[in-house]
């Protein structure tokens, strides 16, 4: 099914990565051929992508009127992993799995975050449920600056069942959750095959999640407001697991491209 990857970084990320099937590349009438956008043109060319210039109006409607900077690719569907894929990646980097777990993450902007994060800091894979919760869409692209196009991404039908699977596979499930059984997150020992496991907006980790997750974990608080948004709970927690690693994998990276 054809799709549509909007924005500059996006764009070219999804070229960079290589991994859809390219169609078409459309460029808006009065942008520039220089910078980002020569660069975008460039990898267009090496990918044999045909591309032309046409009014804004085309390019606002294929965007869905969101912020495409001038810029769309229309591509074939995104292409989703296996479970067994993303093991196969720790194994490949002779590394520990770690993974990011959602459950039923609603918001594209919270999943395209992180997504986002998640490739910084260099996790094996993604896992999400297939139903109700969001998938890989262009607001979802574009949220995470086309990070997602780097990453293995499994949808699953049973997200228990999965969690589960990767449990025999000696991953351990870390669930982010507030309660009193739930440790403050520097207590808890995120040196080992981790998956951190987030629930979504509003209603957090469903009932039968928490209880397959080994331990629960929460951030500590000393603010008025009650609670945090899910994208910063998760990347402050997958930064905690990195940091728990040793940084594994690191290389100096520009901090904000944006």
């Amino acid at each position: 099914m054809a799709e549509v990857v909007y924005g500059r970084w996006p764009v070219l990320e999804t070229l960079r990565a290589g991994r859809r099937h390219f169609h078409q590349l459309l460029i808006a009438e009065g942008v520039e051929e220089k910078g980002i956008i020569g660069d975008i043109i460039e990898r267009a060319q090496a990918c044999n992508v045909g591309q032309r210039f046409v009014p804004r109006r085309v390019v606002d409607d294929l965007a869905y009127d969101s912020n495409h900077q001038g810029i769309v690719l229309r591509v074939g569907g995104y292409p989703y992993a296996a479970v067994d894929d993303i093991l196969a990646v720790s194994q490949q980097r002779n590394e520990r799995p770690f993974l990011l777990v959602l459950d039923l993450l609603k918001d594209p902007q919270n999943v395209g975050v992180l997504l986002r994060i998640a490739d910084a800091v260099g996790i094996h894979g993604v896992v999400m449920q297939e139903r109700r919760g969001v998938g890989i869409t262009p607001a979802v692209v574009a949220a995470s600056s086309g990070a997602s196009e780097h990453l293995h991404i499994a949808q699953v039908t049973n997200l228990v069942n999965t969690l589960r699977k990767l449990k025999e596979n000696e991953v351990w499930m870390v669930g982010l959750d507030i309660g009193p059984q739930a440790q403050p997150i520097d207590q808890v020992d995120l040196n080992m095959g981790l998956g951190i496991v987030l629930g979504s907006e509003g209603d957090g980790l469903r009932r039968l999640v928490r209880e397959t997750c080994d331990i629960l974990a929460t951030l500590p608080m000393r603010g008025a407001v009650e609670s945090l948004n899910v994208a910063t709970v998760g990347s402050i927690a997958l930064y905690n697991a990195w940091q728990a690693r040793g940084w594994e994998g690191w290389q100096p990276h520009q901090l904000n491209r944006d």
